[in-house]
């Protein structure tokens, strides 16, 4: 779930007290988003959680964490954690026990500020790529498409297109298969099911095979469909399109970047 729909699920699904509910006068957060975020990291290191530019995901592990309770589980994410820390410290000399707290504190606040800055990042290029008409957007394919070094054959023009948005091939006379045939929905809220994918395998002829890329999300059924047919099609959601476009940014043409443009900053991080 995207951070920002988790926090105003917490806020309906959790008695918060008055002392909960305060602005921190340091930061000026919630204190209870802000704790919310210091815990997490706890279970981030243990295995339970992925956070992936502003998406936060269970894992196998976490949900079966779960099943322990809600203090037994927290009790052993931080164990995890002091132990992942530990094996980093390992080799530092030593310090005194206030010391260390403050140090693992410390790299707590580090770890979630980095966070926070990717979950605005993403939300950002999340937000431009909302305001693009689905003719902008099936122009963004088309240009990711030449990035990676397709050739684009056609683009449909606005109006009724068979339901084949852009047709692209692997060299440029097209006279070598595969072609590729691709179906583009600009609709960031909304969840494309089987259906769809069903229509778009049913266009598909002798040589061809389908890219089905949209702003939203598929469907788990959606997914099933497009990988237990005979035919090869490859789905892509809004958000592996925008890691998509920040992998393949640099080979693009100065028009296409312009289309939705990125600035790369760099942070000091870790390899963790």
């Amino acid at each position: 779930m995207p951070i920002r729909l988790l926090i105003n699920e917490v806020a309906k699904s959790v008695d918060l007290s008055e002392w909960e509910k305060e602005t921190l006068e340091n930061t000026g957060n919630i204190r209870w988003l802000s704790i919310m975020h210091f815990s997490s990291v706890d279970f981030v290191r243990a295995g339970f959680l992925i956070k992936k530019k502003g998406v936060w995901t269970i894992t196998p592990e976490g949900e079966e964490a779960l099943k322990l309770g809600a203090e037994p589980m927290r009790d052993l994410a931080s164990e995890r954690y002091h132990k992942w820390y530990h094996t980093k410290e390992e080799n530092v000399e030593p310090k005194s026990v206030k010391t260390h707290e403050e140090d693992s504190d410390s790299t707590k606040e580090n770890i979630i500020e980095l966070e926070t800055l990717e979950e605005r990042a993403a939300n950002g290029i999340r937000e431009f790529l909302k305001n693009k008409n689905p003719y902008e957007f099936q122009d963004l394919v088309a240009a990711l498409l030449k990035a990676m070094g397709y050739y684009i054959q056609s683009v449909a023009p606005r109006g009724k297109d068979g339901g084949i948005d852009i047709v692209a091939y692997v060299d440029p006379l097209g006279a070598q298969t595969p072609r590729i045939k691709v179906q583009v929905k600009h609709k960031p809220d909304t969840v494309t099911g089987a259906s769809d994918v069903r229509a778009l395998l049913g266009v598909l002829k002798a040589g061809d095979i389908a890219l089905f890329v949209t702003s939203g999300s598929y469907s788990a059924d959606a997914r099933h469909a497009a990988s237990s047919g005979d035919k090869f099609i490859r789905l892509i959601d809004g958000d592996e399109f925008i890691d998509m476009w920040q992998e393949y940014y640099d080979k693009m043409s100065d028009d296409d970047k312009n289309m939705l443009p990125l600035k790369r900053i760099a942070f000091l991080g870790n390899n963790e």
